[in-house]
């Protein structure tokens, strides 16, 4: 801690935290989470429990006159075996909305995952300090993001001046619910992830529930929608259920209509748009399930196969190409009666020419560039025009 400021210590609660759906209170501090603790409860997935503890899309939003703010906090970093070492994750410091300064914390918790046997290791750490100085003087919004794949306890807040809650904006809630892809894996600061890019092209709040690894249609995740107060809501639907082989066609169909006959039951009238995968070329045309190449691993690269067989799609398996002709078909006939109900293309957001520009260096996820490419466009087809979630005010 610098001690040549006078400093004030201020609770981190709920009111000061804002895109996490539950915070909770640990041995350090608190820990904020993107599932409710009865949805976790109900799986005992342990990609899944990494996943809803990265706190993608959460930030700390407060209005101070301060010009210098210290966050302790607990990080927990990821090592696989192998593979090279993760860089820290980042913290994103805004002013006023605008992204003035960046940091990192090193140590921590070290969670290794030993991808040949799926043996996962644990080694506690400490915690670390995160200093942001010579903020402008005045009263000002300040808003924190954490990193959006590198799981948080937030430990002590200090300042050298008093701090409150942000006031609410008064933008619409867009509540976001995706893969990897949408969770920012890749992205290089949790404001560029693509969601985040793109909720602050579109005006709005975000709270993303993109899940790595865990976008799989699950009941718990759409009652979790369900009961998440927001204005505008996506679905992104497909990479996950391809590339983990968890269903068939047969039981595909019905788990998205029962995915959005739940969301529906607490949001009967809200924007709904269903988003296909955008283009992944392992998983075009051949099944699931994915798996990382283990040959790269020690070339300093980690890259992922499709493992199934092209010809088994004649008995049921998805494709991408399959799940995109179904969630159109699903959402056309299902808009008859649901006008609020659209669609939008994954390709649209992400296609063949883009891929030739800005290929997938691992085979499965975008870079920084392509993030940003992707959010400005769909900024701009949900946002504007006559997209999904366009009112004239974006």
């Amino acid at each position: 801690m610098n001690s040549k400021h006078h400093w004030i210590s201020t609770p981190i609660t709920a009111e000061i935290v804002r895109g996490a759906l539950e915070l909770e209170h640990t041995a350090h501090g608190v820990l904020p989470h993107r599932l409710p603790g009865w949805a976790r409860a109900q799986c005992s997935d342990g990609q899944l429990a990494m996943a809803e503890s990265q706190p993608s899309g959460v930030r700390l939003a407060l209005r101070t006159r301060a010009t210098a703010l210290e966050l302790d906090v607990l990080p927990t970093k990821r090592v696989y075996t192998g593979a090279p070492a993760r860089p820290d994750g980042v913290y994103d410091l805004l002013v006023d909305g605008r992204l003035t300064s960046q940091a990192s914390v090193s140590g921590g918790n070290v969670l290794t995952i030993d991808l040949t046997t799926g043996s996962v290791g644990h080694r506690p750490g400490t915690a670390g300090t995160l200093a942001f100085t010579d903020l402008p003087d005045g009263v000002k919004d300040v808003e924190i993001w954490l990193p959006h794949d590198e799981s948080t306890e937030l430990v002590a807040l200090r300042s050298d001046a008093p701090v409150e809650p942000a006031p609410d904006p008064g933008r619409k809630v867009w509540l976001h619910h995706g893969s990897s892809i949408s969770h920012g894996s890749d992205a290089q600061s949790p404001t560029g992830t693509w969601p985040a890019l793109a909720a602050a092209r579109g005006r709005v709040e975000l709270i993303n529930l993109g899940l790595g690894g865990s976008a799989l249609l699950d009941p718990f995740t759409a009652r979790t929608l369900r009961d998440t107060p927001a204005d505008l809501i996506s679905v992104k639907i497909g990479i996950n259920v391809v590339n983990a082989d968890l269903m068939r066609l047969r039981a595909f169909t019905p788990a998205v209509h029962g995915f959005l006959d739940t969301i529906r039951d607490g949001h009967p009238t809200a924007p709904l748009l269903v988003v296909s995968p955008i283009l992944c070329p392992i998983h075009e045309d051949t099944p699931g399930p994915c798996a990382p190449d283990l040959s790269t691993l020690g070339t300093g690269r980690l890259r992922f196969a499709a493992m199934g067989d092209p010809a088994e799609t004649a008995s049921g398996k998805l494709t991408l190409t399959v799940i995109r002709a179904e969630l159109e078909r699903i959402v056309r006939e299902r808009s008859a009666d649901d006008p609020h109900l659209h669609y939008l293309d994954g390709r649209d957001l992400y296609g063949e020419a883009d891929f030739a520009e800005l290929p997938l260096p691992d085979r499965l996820h975008p870079d920084a560039a392509t993030h940003r490419r992707i959010g400005e466009r769909f900024a701009r087809l949900a946002f504007t025009g006559g997209g999904a979630f366009a009112d004239g005010t974006a």
